[in-house]
């Protein structure tokens, strides 16, 4: 294979998951091109891997939405295959109309039997593997059949952090990611409130992330413990939070892209989670030589059509502290 699409146009938690495609197949055809078809916001944590040899972004080759143009566009790369890791219709129409030889996704969407020709067939929803080995059945077509285990996926992130400053006596640098942007159930502002009261000030250096308008609903919160933490809600660009991560020593959200960015990156990422599916650790945990989550172990169906859910606000703080160490 000369060179392949691999299209993953959603959030940065799913598309930190699908990086491994990217190690896999570089592993499998080292000669290959590999090209990331995604989202601009995305392109930072993309361009991070090593496997990755050319984003694209799909707002700039769509011109003005018109199919012909997208297709003329995917045309132009000269791909051998391109890959629907999450298929998107006008994208899967565009790639059959470029004439892009192997055209891979899955098949629970009429959209993909009438634009793709190599279908796998699985139920993201029903299955109980992870989404990443989900994303890496899509590889069987180009002859890689084989199940990759939870522990070995990691390595095929590829992911280049700066370089970490060693500890030797500094504080130690805690990352609270709070909100997840309605993408994940939430612990509550109380149990990170708590959480950082039981947190020496001298060994800790804690540090506050999220967008503008996360930092605007937080403004309590960030008020009451000013004097405790380093606000630095709608500071950062995505590299700059990239780049903060990789100095970190730990991380504690939901389920969202910054965990995921930390385990990818070997950081101590600490997940909690609802024990929900298919929003579950199961399918959703942090992968890293360093992840973990916690979730608990109870019927969580009373929270499904809330909002809000008692079952992960009911993880304890003093259960993530266990987990720092």
């Amino acid at each position: 294979m000369k060179r392949i699409i691999i299209s993953r146009t959603d959030s940065i938690g799913d598309v930190v998951l699908t990086l491994p495609v990217t190690g896999i197949l570089k592993e499998t055809f080292p000669d290959s091109e590999i090209i990331f078809l995604g989202r601009a916001y995305t392109r930072p944590v993309i361009e991070a891997s090593r496997f990755v040899d050319r984003f694209v972004d799909l707002a700039e080759i769509s011109g003005s939405g018109h199919q012909d143009i997208l297709a003329k566009n995917l045309a132009g790369l000269n791909a051998d295959v391109i890959i629907h890791v999450f298929p998107v219709k006008e994208i899967c129409r565009a790639s059959k109309k470029a004439g892009i030889p192997l055209r891979i996704a899955t098949s629970h969407r009429l959209f993909t039997w009438l634009s793709c020709n190599r279908l796998i067939h699985y139920s993201r929803k029903n299955s109980p593997l992870h989404e990443a080995q989900l994303n890496l059945k899509l590889l069987q077509p180009l002859g890689i059949k084989r199940e990759f285990s939870l522990e070995e996926i990691p390595r095929y992130y590829g992911l280049q952090g700066v370089e970490q400053e060693k500890q030797n006596g500094r504080k130690f640098r805690l990352i609270l990611h709070p909100k997840s942007k309605g993408s994940a159930r939430e612990w509550g502002l109380e149990n990170f409130g708590r959480l950082v009261d039981l947190l020496p000030v001298s060994r800790f250096h804690i540090m506050v992330t999220g967008t503008k308008e996360e930092g605007d609903l937080m403004k309590d919160f960030l008020k009451r413990y000013r004097g405790r933490v380093t606000d630095l809600t709608g500071k950062m660009t995505l590299p700059q939070l990239f780049d903060l991560i990789a100095q970190c020593d730990a991380l504690v959200a939901a389920s969202t892209g910054p965990l995921h960015i930390a385990a990818a990156l070997g950081k101590r990422a600490i997940g909690l989670y609802a024990p929900m599916r298919p929003i579950f650790p199961q399918r959703w945990a942090p992968l890293g030589k360093n992840a973990t989550y916690l979730v608990l172990e109870k019927n969580c169906d009373d929270c499904r059509h809330t909002g809000d859910c008692l079952c992960i606000r009911s993880i304890t703080p003093e259960m993530v502290v266990e987990k720092l160490g």
